[in-house]
């Protein structure tokens, strides 16, 4: 009785045994899948953050006019004070480098900003020419209708030539007669001038500049074998010099004359404005409303303006962040006012669809090689070190950059550790790519804590990739696949990942995130929306959403999710429905750990006696 008994014991031992093993698993299981919940619902981000928020601003759009305002000063304050100091600058090179676009648009708002520091007195420049058979006398200025007296002002020009600029001396049988140029017009006040004009013409510069230099301006004969007719005298010469350019313009400009470069004035025309309160808000319209008034347009209603705000957000790429570039919002009233009798948000939203339809042929045959299945793009199922990356293609000559998914691949096998490159090896990655790719490896390596080299080897590629590959926004997607292949964990193909990893697994920005979500967005919505399809992307770039209304209805009724993320452990619950690394139960860190002792156990026995004592000694 007493042995049966025993018997007994053991056997239900053994049942309790397995109980307990079942029941430890029903709850590291659920304690898992109630920190994936907790994961999903903490960074996922809901519709109204989609978008700039342009409801707190609804009494501005309503009431904004251009009643006693100073729109420019506002938004340009830099500017002014630069063309302010420049005007009161006695001593020195009267030169002022400024940063800006080289169009007529740019040029005539930064002449109407330095027509308002001329004087209001009205002074005369220059002189009056006399000829009298071959001899030329320089008279004293006396009357503003001649043609070398100037009363100074404001000229400006995106491009000139050396007769333009400097005029000529014409000779009509026995008479002389000097004609003048931009130069002379401008004596006296300030000339603005576009400086790739001066790069590609050096020897315009340099004789602007000993004009500039010495207060006068000399006749010199344009053909070096052939001397002036008769001798002019010169004529006095005072100007200011406004030189705008982007800034490789301006690096070269330096590169030409160092000298000047060092002695000159800088500033910039302000490219955008960060809107943080009302005040800015008011300010960004007012130039807005400026801008129309200048084209003949009417005032926009007030619905016209959050359509607006979305659009201006998607081109500087931050929510918070307008722009002031007067050639585009120009474009944007004036395409509005094609599409309406009035400028409305309904005519603007016409205007910028209709923009995106002529713009997008080639977005839509690529997207079309996806849907028609010549390029594999998953967007159901899961799979093993697989993982759908995003990317935004530019392609030369093509005004709007699109987004598309990729298929990331990755496959390990038992070897020494070397991690490879699919792209660099074959001379399609960039160094920024190849970059991204150390850290990761760097990363994945110090999470693993080997005492020991890793014994397996991996291989990672874009998969129908032909051209060349650069930028890191792809190593978390990639981080990710490598993972998944390491654990033997599958990845959900229903869900698309951007942004780049550090050292420490944290998340960092990447660019082009509109894009890249409308176009994950638009293969998921052309096969039907599961409802379970999203994007993950970096918590840093959540201020850079401004998504198409399409988007957004899809998050807003649950058919499309966004989350945002700050580390790597982030990412991994919600592709693989695993944790990364947990203190108890199942994670994918244990898992390859397990895997790796596994591997290095099994050579371990296929060794050779003599290299397996050794071995051991060596451990011991």
């Amino acid at each position: 009785m007493q042995q049966g008994k025993t018997c007994c014991w053991c056997h239900n031992s053994g049942q309790n045994s397995a109980v307990i093993n079942r029941v430890e698993s029903c709850i590291i299981a659920l304690f898992l899948k109630q920190t994936n919940a907790n994961i999903l619902t903490s960074t996922q981000i809901t519709w109204q953050a989609l978008q700039p928020d342009s409801d707190r601003y609804q009494s501005i759009f309503s009431n904004v006019s251009l009643e006693d305002c100073d729109s420019l000063a506002a938004v340009q304050p830099r500017l002014l004070n630069a063309l302010a100091h420049l005007h009161h600058q006695t001593l020195g090179f009267p030169l002022l480098l400024l940063r800006s676009q080289e169009n007529s648009d740019y040029l005539a708002c930064i002449a109407e900003a330095a027509q308002r520091f001329q004087p209001d007195e009205i002074s005369l420049y220059g002189g009056d020419y006399h000829v009298m058979g071959d001899t030329v006398s320089l008279l004293p200025p006396s009357d503003s209708n001649r043609p070398f007296t100037s009363q100074g002002g404001v000229h400006f020009a995106d491009w000139i030539e050396y007769e333009q600029l400097f005029g000529c001396v014409r000779q009509y049988k026995d008479r002389v007669q000097p004609e003048p140029g931009l130069l002379h017009r401008a004596n006296g006040g300030t000339l603005i001038l576009a400086v790739n004009t001066l790069l590609a013409q050096p020897l315009l510069w340099l004789r602007l500049r000993k004009c500039i230099e010495q207060g006068r301006f000399d006749w010199y004969s344009q053909d070096e074998r052939q001397p002036l007719p008769v001798a002019i005298p010169p004529l006095p010469l005072q100007l200011r010099l406004v030189l705008c350019g982007d800034r490789d313009a301006l690096a070269a400009f330096q590169e030409l004359d160092v000298e000047v470069h060092e002695m000159a004035l800088y500033s910039e025309f302000e490219e955008s404005l960060q809107v943080l309160d009302e005040d800015d808000m008011t300010s960004w319209c007012q130039w807005t409303l400026t801008q129309a008034e200048q084209a003949g347009l009417a005032q926009p209603e007030a619905d016209f303006w959050p359509v607006l705000i979305t659009e201006a957000a998607r081109m500087t790429g931050d929510q918070d962040t307008l722009p002031l570039c007067p050639r585009w919002l120009r474009r944007q009233l004036q395409e509005t006012a094609l599409h309406g009798d009035s400028l409305n948000g309904e005519a603007l939203k016409e205007a910028l669809e209709a923009r995106q339809w002529r713009e997008g042929f080639l977005a839509d045959r690529m997207r079309d090689e996806i849907l028609l299945n010549q390029i594999m793009i998953e967007t159901e199922g899961e799979v093993v070190g697989q993982i759908n990356g995003l990317s935004v293609v530019e392609f030369p000559g093509h005004p709007r950059p699109w987004g598309e998914p990729s298929r990331i691949t990755c496959v390990v096998h038992p070897g020494d550790g070397e991690f490879t490159d699919v792209e660099r090896k074959a001379e399609l990655g960039g160094n920024i790519h190849a970059k991204g790719m150390m850290i990761m490896q760097a990363y994945l390596i110090a999470e693993l804590e080997l005492e020991q080299q890793l014994p397996f080897s991996a291989s990672l590629v874009f998969e129908q990739s032909y051209s060349e590959v650069d930028g890191d926004s792809a190593s978390l997607a990639e981080l990710c696949a490598l993972i998944s292949a390491l654990a033997n964990q599958p990845v959900n193909q229903q869900i698309a990942v951007t942004g780049s990893v550090d050292q420490f697994g944290n998340v960092q920005p990447v660019g082009g995130l509109n894009e890249k979500i409308e176009g994950f967005f638009h293969i998921c919505n052309s096969r039907e929306l599961t409802g379970k399809q999203g994007v993950i992307f970096p918590a840093s770039n959540a201020r850079h959403l401004s998504l198409n209304q399409e988007v957004v209805e899809a998050v807003k009724a649950g058919q499309f999710h966004l989350w945002a993320i700050e580390s790597v452990d982030e990412a991994l619950p919600l592709l693989t429905g695993i944790a990364w690394q947990s203190e108890s139960g199942e994670s994918l860190l244990s898992t390859i750990q397990e895997r790796i002792t596994q591997l290095n156990q099994q050579e371990a026995r296929l060794r050779p006696w003599p290299l397996r004592w050794l071995n051991w000694f060596n451990h011991s």
